[in-house]
């Protein structure tokens, strides 16, 4: 295995980069105002050795649940998202040892001001707390002007708004970052991590495969990557993103340091002969975007109803909120967003009707056989 080449950052207590070992996180996967599941959310991913615990903000009210959380967990190391609401930084900040923003969200709260002047706000309340940073760049939330520009190349795209984010923050004499690319196809999660690290391999960077979806095929998607990015000395931090129920996200942290080991002893497990030649479900991780807890047993479902269809090349998404699900199905032949009562399906950008949670597996299954009889001239009969 490759020694790493990037910088050491401190996040809290923890230091990641260079020689340090790879850091494993994941996510409280509730409300973060329902003060008794996040708190028990927190105990489950600290049992499990998590490195660091990220946590989702979106208001002020979430603001204040997560210092009544702090006095609770003096000790956690944790993260925040600011969605998109980048104004909430130096609220959160002295509560919390590292802020991820998304570059792709920073356009939604006053367009009036520019892109940098809002990076400069996050930076200003980061210095101010010594809290690190993430640039978070997702495939279903690249900023618009990148998404234009690079319309034939998704993954420069994304490399190319990391890259120059980077070059903003350094410009702010601010070097205590990371920055994380993630896409929930293996192999473009490889290519914009290996371009990225090639350009700036001083910036230790977080790896993750987006909606890698259920087990076992989400494990074996976060090993595609991990085994070919790890074992070239790409990767300061992980996170295995798989959709659970909220009691057993400690799984997450378990698969990410079993994958380390065998990683570092040279295990490196073969792909199943024709893995996703077939059906692919995309499902992303349970978290505090979720507004109905019924998403979890929806991805479930959708697996099993759809294993008639398995031999087919198509792929179905399954999207837990309304801030990344719209996004991040245009790219699925099918795609499910979920709501707090219903559920919006999608036929790759068109959207095709919202359901009810009773009704979206019988609507779900109609448009399968449909496409199936459309893209492969067959009708499979379940």
């Amino acid at each position: 295995m490759q020694l790493r080449k990037t910088r050491k950052i401190h996040i809290g207590k923890l230091v990641i980069g260079g020689d340090s070992p790879i850091a494993v996180q994941s996510m409280a996967a509730t409300q973060t105002q329902d003060l008794t599941a996040t708190a028990r959310q927190i105990e489950v991913l600290e049992k499990a050795n998590a490195d660091i615990i990220r946590i989702a903000v979106d208001n002020e009210k979430d603001v204040e649940a997560l210092k009544i959380l702090r006095e609770k967990f003096p000790d956690s190391t944790w993260s925040v998202d600011l969605q998109e609401n980048y104004k909430l930084a130096p609220l959160v900040a002295p509560w919390v040892d590292k802020i991820r923003y998304n570059p792709g969200h920073l356009f939604h709260l006053e367009k009036d001001k520019s892109i940098r002047e809002k990076v400069q706000f996050i930076v200003e309340a980061a210095r101010e707390n010594q809290c690190a940073l993430r640039i978070g760049v997702n495939c279903g939330s690249v900023d618009p002007d990148y998404k234009e520009k690079y319309k034939n190349d998704s993954t420069e795209a994304m490399v190319r708004c990391a890259v120059d984010h980077c070059q903003m923050l350094d410009e702010m004499k601010f070097e205590n970052y990371c920055v994380s690319l993630k896409d929930s196809d293996s192999d473009k999660v490889i290519d914009a991590n290996r371009r990225f690290a090639a350009e700036r391999p001083d910036v230790p960077l977080h790896l993750g495969v987006t909606e890698a979806g259920l087990p076992p095929e989400g494990i074996i998607k976060t090993r595609i990557a991990f085994e070919q990015l790890i074992s070239a000395g790409i990767g300061d931090t992980i996170r295995v993103s798989l959709t659970l129920p909220n009691d057993d996200k400690g799984q997450e942290i378990d698969v990410g340091r079993e994958l380390l080991k065998d990683i570092s002893e040279g295990r490196f497990r073969s792909v199943p002969e024709n893995f996703l030649d077939g059906l692919n479900i995309i499902a992303c991780p349970s978290c505090s975007r979720v507004e109905n807890d019924k998403f979890v047993d929806l991805a479930q479902d959708v697996r099993k109803m759809t294993e008639y269809a398995e031999k087919y090349k198509l792929t179905i998404a399954v999207m837990g909120c309304r801030v990344n699900g719209p996004g991040e199905t245009d790219d699925a032949d099918l795609g499910l967003w979920c709501g707090p009562t219903r559920v919006n399906l999608k036929k790759g950008t068109e959207t095709l009707g919202s359901f009810s949670y009773e009704e979206i597996l019988q609507q779900l299954k109609k448009e399968v056989d449909q496409m199936i009889l459309e893209k492969f001239d067959a009708l499979e009969l379940n």
